[in-house]
Formats: structure tokens, C-alpha cells, sequence
């Protein structure tokens, strides 16, 4: 028998649908939940957004942990990577259950982005209809070239759509040579191959987690590199792109427009979150930009909210039966 203790999702108030997931899960698997952790602690996962110490240390039976979103808070990765812990045997795995949610809000950014939508809405709740007669610049996506700057699912799901559009499709990952199943036909390169590929990209799409190695990857460099006029869409991580630097290109318009849905700078408290700007930098002014307020992957809706339990049950399922479970988590690289 698998023991299964779910602690929280993202805080101790956000708690999954239990009866969704005891309705998916095969026999023999024993879920509790909730704080305070059972006594004694048994558990053989422990599912937990952002567990302490204690929570990780409780059971000595705990080989798995399962963090029930995309990507590893730094907070756990230390605490999971320290030799002084004792929790090398300990296996992390995380959830990609947003995949479609997020892709899709890549796509309306860079849709909205490329026909200028966000001045063109402003002007006419105002009662101006000039920009119909005097239209600002738009970029039409077909038969233009997007760069996709992390080809997981989330950039598989892009690239499928952005082919459909009539565009070409240009990838890059840490492993080019890695399996995509998923993926439409496309030219994958290794990360070494990017400050070739950035001129040829009319589209720079940035799905990537944020690690050691992909912080600051697209710096003023890199966005010079690209073709005066490119769009630039990130629903990966807001510091992967050099804030600076995306306000500079965006405000000269040497990039035309961009789409963000992630940020640099998030309310701390509840109280902040009616008055924090996203950026040091004001964005907010730039008519060819939009923003969203990271909200691609869908926390909170019922279809993201379903879809987590589902993909929960299919991996403590896979656990149960021996069978490898889905999206282990390379502690070292930090995805």
C-alpha cells in the first residue's frame, strides 16, 4: 500500500479536491491530509507546494515528493540538496497539469501583441475610431519565423499552433536531441545555437523555467540580435528576459510589441496585491505592451484546479504500480 499525505498546494489554504482525486486513484492507496502531519508519520509521498524541514523529515519512510505545480521553489531545492538534511534518497516530481492553459495565454499575448489590440481597445472605449483610418503598424505572423526559447509541452503545444498560423518554427532547448513526441516539425537546436538563431526570429517565444543557467539568458545582446520590429512573448519567467533591457527595446521600438504574463516584481501580502506594479520599470506606460498578471496557467479555475487532481492521481497511480512516474525533477539543474 501506497501512503499518500497532501499538505497544501501553493499555502495552508489551498487544499486540492479530495473527493475528485479518491475517484481517480486505483485500490490500496491511503490518502491523508491537512496539518498538523498524522502521527506517527508514515507517509510514503508527501505532496506539498512548499514544505519546511519538519514536514520532509517527519516520515522515514518518505521516498517522493510531488510538487503540485510546474517548477521547484528555490526554498525546497536547498532544503532537499543540503547533505546535512539526510533527504538524498527523497525523489522530486512536480505536476505539468497548466500545460494547455499556459500555451494558450502565449498565443493570446502574442495574437494581442501583434495586432496592437490593448491602443486600439483603450482608444475606442473613449469613442475614438481613428486608429481605423489611421492604423498603428501590426506584424502579421504568417509566414514569419518563431524562435521558441524552451521546447517542453508548453512550447510543443506553441509550436503546433504557431505552424497552423502559417509560421515557421525554430526551438531551442537544453537537450536538442531529446524526445518531442509531441511536436510539430521544427528545426531544435542546444542553447549554444541562440545568438545565431535570434536574427532570423520575427517571434521570440520564452516558455523556459527559471534556473541557474536561464536567468538573464536574454540580455540587451540578445535582444539586439533580434530583427528591429520582433515580437517578444514570456510566459516562462519574467527574469529570464533582462528587465532593462526588454523596457529599453520595447520603449526605442526596436521591438514592436511584446506580451508578458510573468514579472519581476509580485505583491508580498494581500494587501499589496491592489497596488503593486510588476516591474521597477514602467511598463505600464508603453502602449505596445501587454500585460497580464501571471495568470496563464489558470490558478483557481475549475478546469487548471480538475486537471491538477487528475495528473496528481496518474503519477501517485504510476507510483503505486511500479510503473516510472511522470516529471522527476532534476534537483541540480533545478527542472
Amino acid at each position: 500500500m501506497t501512503h499518500v499525505h497532501l499538505l497544501n498546494v501553493l499555502s495552508p489554504t489551498e487544499q486540492l479536491d479530495l473527493p475528485e482525486l479518491h475517484a481517480s486513484l486505483d485500490p490500496g492507496i491511503r490518502v491523508t491530509a491537512g496539518a498538523p502531519l498524522p502521527h506517527p508519520a508514515s507517509f510514503d509521498m508527501l505532496v506539498a507546494g512548499r514544505p519546511t524541514l519538519e514536514h520532509l523529515q517527519a516520515s522515514p519512510n518518505l521516498r517522493l515528493l510531488v510538487i503540485p505545480f510546474a517548477g521547484l521553489p528555490d526554498e525546497t531545492r536547498a532544503l532537499l540538496t543540503d547533505p546535512a538534511n539526510g533527504l538524498g534518497h527523497v525523489a522530486v516530481h512536480n505536476l505539468h497539469h497548466n500545460t494547455v492553459q499556459t500555451a494558450e495565454m502565449a498565443l493570446a499575448l502574442l495574437l494581442a501583441a501583434a495586432r496592437l489590440l490593448v491602443p486600439n481597445d483603450q482608444a475606442l472605449r473613449r469613442g475614438d475610431w481613428t486608429l481605423r483610418h489611421n492604423p498603428l503598424p501590426i506584424t502579421i505572423l504568417h509566414g514569419k519565423t518563431v524562435l521558441i526559447l524552451g521546447y517542453g509541452a508548453i512550447g510543443q503545444h506553441v509550436g503546433r499552433v504557431c505552424q497552423a498560423l502559417g509560421m515557421t518554427v525554430l526551438a531551442v532547448r537544453r537537450q536538442p536531441a531529446a524526445p518531442a513526441p509531441s511536436a510539430p516539425e521544427a528545426a531544435i537546436y542546444g542553447v549554444a545555437a541562440l545568438s545565431s538563431l535570434l536574427p532570423q526570429a520575427d517571434v521570440l517565444m520564452v516558455t523556459l523555467p527559471l534556473t541557474d543557467e536561464t536567468r538573464g539568458l536574454v540580455g540587451a545582446g540578445e535582444l539586439a540580435l533580434l530583427p528591429a520590429g520582433a515580437l517578444l512573448v514570456n510566459v516562462g519567467r519574467g527574469p529570464v528576459v533582462d528587465e532593462a533591457a526588454l523596457y529599453r527595446a520595447l520603449a526605442s521600438n526596436h521591438l514592436a510589441a511584446a506580451g508578458l504574463d510573468v514579472w519581476y516584481r509580485y505583491p508580498e501580502s494581500e494587501a499589496e496585491r491592489t497596488h503593486t506594479l510588476p516591474s521597477t520599470y514602467p511598463f505600464h506606460e508603453l502602449d505596445n505592451v501587454v500585460l497580464s498578471p501571471h495568470s496563464g496557467g489558470g490558478l483557481g479555475s475549475p478546469y487548471t484546479e480538475r486537471e491538477r487532481v487528475l495528473h496528481l492521481a496518474r503519477l501517485i497511480n504510476a507510483v503505486q504500480r511500479g510503473e516510472p512516474a511522470p516529471n522527476r525533477v532534476d534537483l541540480a539543474l533545478g527542472y
